[in-house]
């Protein structure tokens, strides 16, 4: 077992050496990295058959005139949002924007769930204002035991809506509960490396849901996808992919 002092020299008085410490963080570096790597190619060796068939289900509510819907706590509420752009705002030219709403963009909304019902309920109740049949629900969660995702997912299958899940572990409750249609886990501990792959993950998503509707592109985004988010409320309008007004920053 390394000692305290070692690890900690400013308890016994001593400073670090210049050089140790720069081999030493070149070092972590190089491990990271290549920790990285290695986790992203075992999970899609793995999981590359799966996250299609996930595609084409997201493709078909799409299709069907469905949206899409994001839900994560903390670092994965930002992977929660960074998706819901993504088909927002797709950068590469010639796609259409196609609706998807961020289930933790509304502070007030939650805080007020949070306050007078309870925490597990801040995606339920949005769900129940805002979702349908044939919508999808996504979620992040590196454990895969979030309450409020499992809540929501419960809320969603009753909705019948198509369920997805981006978990890290052994999938937790997102993988063991059954409630979910698709559910890529990242087999490791490390929620730094889950994350990562998660991001890789999901932009391989929106590329495959593009490919796969390539052939609807004349009707999906400015059709019955269109319609659907004209019909939400004005703050949801926006969520929902309102393009801005000519002349302003994005």
């Amino acid at each position: 077992m390394s000692d305290p002092l070692d690890l900690y020299p400013f308890l016994s008085g001593q400073r670090k050496d210049a050089k140790d410490e720069q081999a030493a963080l070149l070092e972590s570096v190089r491990r990271k990295a290549a920790h990285s790597v290695e986790v992203k190619q075992r999970f899609f060796e793995d999981n590359a058959e799966a996250l299609i068939a996930c595609a084409r289900d997201v493709a078909a509510c799409y299709r069907d005139g469905g949206r899409m819907f994001t839900m994560g706590n903390g670092g994965s509420s930002c992977d929660a949002a960074h998706l819901a752009v993504e088909f927002q705002h797709p950068v590469t030219a010639g796609r259409p924007a196609l609706p998807a709403m961020n289930l933790t963009m509304d502070v007030p909304m939650c805080t007020a769930v949070s306050n007078d019902v309870g925490f597990r309920h801040i995606f339920v109740r949005q769900l129940q204002a805002h979702a349908r049949k044939g919508d999808v629900l996504v979620g992040f969660s590196t454990s895969g035991n979030s309450d409020n995702l499992m809540e929501a997912y419960v809320k969603a299958k009753e909705l019948g809506m198509l369920r997805v899940g981006f978990a890290g572990g052994d999938g937790g409750d997102m993988l063991r509960s059954g409630l979910l249609d698709h559910c890529l886990v990242v087999e490791t501990d490390s929620i730094h490396r889950t994350q990562e792959v998660h991001v890789a993950c999901y932009h391989i998503l929106w590329d495959l849901v593009h490919t796969i509707l390539a052939d609807d592109r004349g009707r999906i985004g400015s059709g019955a996808a269109a319609s659907a988010v004209q019909s939400q409320t004005p703050s949801s309008d926006a969520a929902l992919g309102a393009a801005p007004a000519k002349g302003t920053a994005s």
